[in-house]
């Protein structure tokens, strides 16, 4: 997947389920791993990166 697909990705979940955006990202990404299938894991990793750098530093 595309640095520009990640990113794409990344907005269209965070659109559809909010704060809990990453965590689904998260999940899926370990679904993945315990499937074995690494790349697909690591997509979703990028998609976890993206949602992060999205939302910002965390507000104390």
């Amino acid at each position: 997947m595309q640095q520009t697909q990640i990113h794409t990705y990344a907005r269209q979940l965070m659109e559809m389920h909010g704060a809990e955006a990453i965590a689904k990202a998260a999940q899926r990404a370990q679904e993945c791993e315990a499937q074995g299938d690494s790349e697909q894991a690591s997509e979703w990793r990028h998609v976890e990166d993206a949602l992060k750098m999205m939302r910002g530093p965390h507000q104390g």
